[in-house]
């Protein structure tokens, strides 16, 4: 087995191209035991371009993102705030299923920041291929994938963001909400999803601005 020493994707904008190398991705560990790479997926010139943090059960076995129940909450919250998903780019700051297994459950487990450090080329590889106007990012990982540890959800949900050093060109707006399976664990659901659906509202919002 190759050691891990972080995603080495081609120089090029094509996203099947980028997927297909994807496929074969030994970056980090995790490769070891998910059962695929989950690329994004959507339109080649998406305005809209979302992250969320790493696939789960349902996202590892059908290699798609976002199908599970979380991927199900956001699709009814998107439209609610006025994003048509068949429009939008959606993918993972992470591209392999970290998990711990309890008895026949495959139970999701945080990625590490060396395991998002190491995916994030592939982040870089897809952005630079949308050229999106507007970046979602949805939970901490994905927006400290993008501008750092230091970043704070609770400080910074819901407010228009300049990209990062890193980031430069790559989109001209970002926003940062909660990822919405923390809705689904949250204790008052109902309130959550009100927030969430509002943080959607005006990332929509500035999405109006921009261009």
């Amino acid at each position: 087995m190759p050691s891990p020493q972080g995603a080495a994707p081609p120089d090029s904008t094509d996203l099947t191209r980028l997927r297909r190398a994807a496929a074969d991705c030994t970056g980090c560990a995790l490769y070891r035991s998910a059962n695929r790479t989950v690329f994004g997926e959507g339109p080649r010139r998406a305005e809209v371009f979302v992250a969320g943090e790493q696939p789960g059960d349902q996202e590892d076995k059908q290699g798609k993102p976002f199908v599970g129940p979380a991927g199900r909450l956001l699709d009814d919250a998107l439209a609610e705030a006025g994003f048509d998903r068949e429009a939008l780019y959606v993918t993972n700051a992470v591209k392999h299923f970290k998990f711990t297994e309890r008895g026949k459950r495959r139970i999701h487990e945080k990625p590490s920041r060396t395991e998002v450090v190491a995916c994030r080329p592939w982040l870089v590889a897809e952005l630079r291929a949308v050229r999106p106007r507007l970046v979602l990012l949805l939970g901490a990982t994905a927006a400290q994938s993008v501008y750092g540890t230091a970043f704070r959800i609770t400080n910074q949900r819901g407010r228009p963001l300049d990209p990062s050093e890193e980031f430069a060109g790559l989109f001209d707006v970002a926003v940062a909400t909660v990822h919405p399976s923390a809705v689904l664990r949250a204790p008052d659901r109902e309130t959550a999803r009100a927030e969430f659906v509002a943080d959607l509202e005006a990332a929509r919002e500035n999405l109006g601005t921009t261009g």
